[in-house]
């Protein structure tokens, strides 16, 4: 029987303790082939340059396998590869139609009768307004005209009162009658069936990691007793974390003037990049997610990587953002993003691979081993 090595998640080339990626030579490079048919290779510090290993490339779906002919008998799985998934845009795609209702929601509450987006009018204005939901508001009023009863002086406190509604509605939709993305149960059932650990990470939800918490639990409680979730509190605990949050060690001075540095550096870019599009009449989509939010999501996956028990660079990250992306590219960790909604038009050139969902042609955990089709 033949079975195919782990190659979706590129070469990742170790110097000392960085970890970079190394560039793709024809979208064929394969990793030495491994006695687990549902396992990543263990990376060593001195990764082997020759490859030329007997056997045959495949490619299917955007990913190159390379099948060799070691049987997979008598092998007890291992857990060398562990499954990391967001939740926003991952567990559940609620920009899909969930943000669009929760803002005219918010305008019924705040007895707005005039305003009601409707799909065309709501996708002109995040692409318009490169998702900025404050920007958003202000096009969308400027358009129509503000409330009458509005002074000029007022307009910064109404788009935060809309904003603020807007969350409280999004939040009671997500956890009331927004369903999981299709086939996310099933995926987790095949990796958990497989043996591989799966970590659900919650703490750098855009919703907070209570809500995202309630999210999970719609996973049922036999699934939610096979995984594990990682939030705040587990973040805090973890090794990494009691580290980066001063618990283990203390920032000196020249480190916390180098993170406000970052941080300004950040909000300029920010700035500058809404000025071109206003002066354009264009979206853009640049990333400008600060060093001190970076920070935060490299913790959560360092800790989901310590909780699965797995090393960093033989877990894979599901994604449904760019910062995300960006957190695993700083620690070496392969990455998957999984397009959403909100992201549908996004680009990703720095991930392992890019899909439109789960199952099916999209993303199975067969496809993340590797595991030749018959």
């Amino acid at each position: 029987m033949e079975i195919a090595s782990c190659s979706i998640l590129y070469t990742l080339g170790f110097s000392n303790n960085t970890v970079t990626p190394s560039p793709a030579i024809n979208n064929n490079l394969c990793l030495p082939p491994k006695s687990n048919l549902c396992s990543l290779p263990s990376f060593s510090p001195t990764f082997p340059r020759n490859l030329n290993s007997p056997g045959k490339n495949l490619q299917f779906n955007g990913f190159t396998a390379f099948s060799s002919s070691s049987s997979a008998q008598n092998q007890n799985p291992s857990q060398e590869l562990a499954v990391l998934l967001e939740v926003d845009g991952v567990l559940m795609d609620a920009y899909r139609v969930g943000n669009r209702q929760a803002f005219n929601l918010a305008f019924q509450k705040l007895g707005l009768d005039c305003a009601n987006w409707a799909e065309p009018v709501y996708s002109d204005l995040v692409r318009r307004s490169a998702g900025n939901e404050e920007k958003m508001l202000l096009l969308y009023f400027n358009r129509i005209g503000w409330p009458t009863s509005l002074p000029t002086s007022e307009k910064d406190s109404f788009v935060r009162n809309v904003l603020r509604e807007k969350k409280n509605a999004l939040e009671e939709l997500m956890l009331k009658s927004l369903p999981l993305r299709p086939g996310v149960e099933d995926f987790i059932d095949d990796a958990c069936n497989k043996g591989i650990p799966v970590t659900i990470l919650t703490s750098y939800s855009k919703s907070g990691d209570k809500i995202a918490r309630s999210i999970v639990e719609k996973l049922g409680e036999e699934r939610l007793s096979k995984i594990k979730v990682v939030g705040n509190e587990e973040v805090e605990k973890s090794l990494y974390g009691q580290l980066v949050f001063g618990k283990g060690v203390s920032s000196s001075l020249d480190e916390q003037l180098a993170k406000e540095a970052r941080k300004a550096a950040s909000v300029e870019k920010q700035r500058i990049a809404e000025e071109v599009a206003s002066l354009l009449k264009v979206s853009v989509n640049i990333d400008t997610t600060s060093s001190e939010s970076l920070e935060k999501i490299v913790v959560a996956l360092r800790a989901g990587a310590e909780i699965a028990e797995v090393p960093v660079y033989n877990c894979a990250l599901i994604a449904g953002s760019k910062s995300g992306l960006a957190a695993a590219e700083q620690i070496g960790m392969p990455c998957v993003v999984l397009r959403s909604s909100y992201t549908s038009r996004a680009e990703f050139p720095t991930a392992n691979a890019v899909m439109d969902g789960f199952g099916g042609a999209d993303l199975t955990i067969s496809k993340l081993c590797q595991k030749l089709w018959s």
